[in-house]
């Protein structure tokens, strides 16, 4: 039976793998004060009006209405998977979840699984983007479901910022600790942690060395570079982020590699000239 693959923006998988393989993408609302931005409007053109911006904009889960309207799409005799970023970072994976029992209620025929990824941006893309291409062997929703729990307890996500302003302001750090990070030029080594939120595994001395320990972070891992997959994912930064994958490829041959850049809901977040892995 064949299986439908939904997202949420959170993931920042790239347009031409979520066309390749029919990946459909719940867009997160996002306003600049009262403004609702446009679902399509392109990467560059959100971080210039964040820069242009006094405040920060702001970030929301999407209905479960808007869910539930992706789910009735769905041919009848096709299950859904419905891959999210972190619960712990965002109500949407609860919203899914309420659309999921009002499609039931419904009596519509799919079935449908719910994941929490525990993940978000880069380490969301790289489940995503495998979810996708299992589903195409896979034997069923059950098998797919346990595939997609396995990598999830497996994958790393590491990222650093060059700017801490936009987690400080969006309330996802301390902002005298932050403020003084930002004086001291001190960049934040951050994880994606098992329970799906951002911890600090290092401070450093200016982003050079933040990326550098950020790429020997590949060192804690074995890799199978005939089948492993990493995904690079950056906030408006594309010329650095091509550095870093050229840097990565040169120890680390991995047959693919995700690229893309952060889109409105994880680029209010981390601000322009993040950089972020996982593997």
């Amino acid at each position: 039976m064949p299986i439908k693959i939904i997202t949420d923006s959170g993931s920042d998988i790239p347009l031409e793998y979520a066309e390749k393989y029919n990946v459909d993408i719940v867009h997160l609302p996002v306003h600049f004060g009262h403004e609702l931005m446009p679902e399509d409007t392109d990467t560059p053109a959100f971080y210039a009006k964040m820069r242009e911006s006094k405040e920060l904009p702001k970030t929301a889960s999407p209905s479960p209405q808007v869910f539930l309207n992706k789910f009735k799409q769905v041919e009848p005799g096709t299950d859904i998977m419905v891959v999210c970023m972190s619960a712990n970072i965002s109500s949407t994976y609860q919203t899914a979840v309420i659309a999921k029992e009002m499609y039931e209620e419904e009596g519509h025929p799919n079935a449908i699984e719910i994941i929490d990824s525990k993940n978000f941006s880069g380490g969301l893309s790289l489940i995503v983007a495998l979810t996708a291409k299992w589903s195409l062997t896979c034997s069923s929703l059950a098998e797919l479901k346990q595939m997609v729990l396995d990598k999830i307890e497996e994958v790393n996500a590491y990222f650093t910022l060059d700017t801490l302003e936009n987690v400080i302001k969006g309330g996802r750090l301390n902002r005298l600790s932050g403020a003084v990070a930002s004086v001291l030029n001190i960049k934040l080594l951050l994880k994606i942690s098992d329970e799906g939120t951002v911890e600090v595994v290092e401070k450093t001395r200016g982003l050079p060395k933040a990326l550098s320990h950020l790429l020997a972070k590949l060192e804690s891992k074995q890799h199978d570079y005939e089948k492993a997959v990493i995904a690079i994912v950056h906030s408006n930064c594309e010329k650095l982020a091509l550095e870093i994958k050229e840097r990565i490829l040169e120890k680390h041959p991995f047959k693919e590699i995700l690229f893309s850049s952060m889109g409105p809901v994880m680029g209010t977040y981390a601000g322009e000239g993040g950089i972020g892995v996982a593997f």
